[in-house]
């Protein structure tokens, strides 16, 4: 039985007048979704892999590996701090001037904050001046990215077959385990082609320089469409328009969080099998970077098959029922982590090939599960802050809190974290059903 409503104010009337005045198909607004996410997943998936191998020694070698690692993290984390600071920046940007000018500011940061990254010093040239200068450009990429809502997936959402909203919201998600196999490739053939030497001195560069092309391309594709007549008159119609933060929460602010919520045992799950294996891995040399890098890109199949089944799935039974049913998944997984995260070489792989499986499955429904929730004008801002704060709830801390925790407790740490974004996951769906219910 299928639990998506209809989106609320979206009346059979108001359908045919959309339909027939602004003919634009969702398969096309899905290949705008997809080009504009994998290129800030690939910008995003390049700091965390440099975090790893790259930060501890360059910016932090008066520390040992494991605390230069947990340092780069915590500058990992300031990103999802200030992304929902830059939606509410450039939201303001949009009503004051227009959703192109504010595209074309926000991916100019984030690209000029990548760029900077690939020429920044090390330690053992400016001191302690490199560090301030990450954490600044990281701070600029959070800006940048939460300044970059164009509204597509919102689109997406309110001009799909009620019968499709499965298939077609897991189209958008796939741009992260593109961009995630991108990146990892990327890093693979470097590391594995350079000496230790070469690669800490110039080689880890390469991939932010790769990271400011991808965006300006990123930036025309997207501007194709964001700025068209036809797709401008359809945003208008179906009332996507910016809304300040303030008077966003407090209007929907439940709506906000309800919809955090309901996705965070996936974004618990993301840097979980993305970032922290890698570093773990790293840490106790059990094997080699190279051989983990491989089969986090054989993860990253795992992952884009995931997502896919889930949209099949999802139209049979309902995304929320599909995001509750991943969570479940999600957590009995958890129970296994300890064993084998801390076991042999095939041990390790399985949990990273099985958790990025799994992170298909409940990723390729996580966005705007809920979302349907919003009044028609706030579901524009809307859809950005739930995604917002379910990255920073959920996903910000979690190479920092997983690899400080588990050096000092265990690998059952893994397992707690995942176990509470499970929970928080399932109490806010029932939520949101007891809701729907009583509506």
């Amino acid at each position: 039985m299928h639990e998506d409503r209809q989106p609320a104010g979206t009346s059979a009337a108001e359908i045919g007048r959309l339909q027939t005045h602004a003919k634009v198909a969702p398969g096309e607004i899905a290949i705008g979704v997809v080009i504009g996410r994998t290129s800030e997943y690939f910008d995003f998936f390049v700091f965390g892999i440099s975090c790893v191998l790259v930060f501890p020694t360059v910016l932090f070698p008066f520390e040992t590996p494991l605390n230069g690692m947990l340092y780069a993290f915590t500058i990992f984390s300031l990103a999802f701090i200030a992304r929902p600071l830059g939606t509410a920046l450039f939201m303001t940007f949009q009503r004051r001037w227009s959703r192109g000018t504010k595209l074309t500011i926000a991916l100019f940061v984030l690209g000029s904050a990548t760029a900077g990254m690939a020429f920044l010093p090390s330690y053992k040239d400016i001191g302690a001046w490199s560090i301030a200068l990450l954490i600044l450009f990281r701070i600029l990429q959070g800006l940048g990215l939460g300044g970059s809502w164009d509204g597509l997936p919102s689109l997406l959402a309110l001009n799909t077959p009620p019968q499709r909203r499965g298939w077609y919201a897991m189209l958008g998600q796939l741009s992260a385990p593109i961009g995630f196999m991108v990146a990892s490739a990327l890093f693979l053939f470097l590391h594995a082609n350079l000496d230790h030497d070469d690669f800490i001195d110039w080689g880890w560069r390469y991939p932010f320089f790769v990271a400011f092309a991808i965006n300006v391309v990123a930036l025309f594709a997207r501007l194709r469409l964001v700025v068209t007549e036809e797709y401008t008159r359809l945003m208008e119609e179906r009332e996507l328009e910016p809304i300040g933060m303030f008077d966003m929460l407090r209007a929907q602010g439940g709506n906000i969080f309800l919809g955090a919520f309901a996705a965070l045992a996936s974004y618990a799950l993301f840097h979980l099998v993305s970032i922290f294996p890698l570093s773990w891995i790293a840490l106790g040399t059990t094997q080699s970077v190279d051989a983990v890098l491989i089969v986090q890109i054989v993860g990253g199949v795992a992952c884009i098959l995931g997502v896919i089944a889930s949209g099949v799935i999802a139209d049979r039974i309902g995304r929320r029922t599909m995001l509750g049913t991943a969570a479940a998944l999600i957590g009995i997984f958890a129970l296994f982590a300890p064993l084998l995260l801390g076991g042999d070489r095939g041990a390790q792989r399985t949990f990273i090939i099985v958790g990025f499986a799994l992170l298909g499955l409940s990723y390729g429904q996580a966005a705007g599960s809920v979302t349907s929730n919003f009044e028609a004008r706030f579901r524009y801002t809307g859809a950005a802050l739930t995604t917002d704060f379910g990255w920073l709830i959920g996903a910000a801390f979690a190479p920092l809190v997983a690899l400080g925790l588990s050096s000092r407790f265990g690998l059952v740490a893994v397992s707690a974290y995942l176990l509470s974004g499970v929970a928080c996951t399932l109490v806010a769906l029932r939520v949101n059903r007891a809701l729907a219910t009583r509506d």
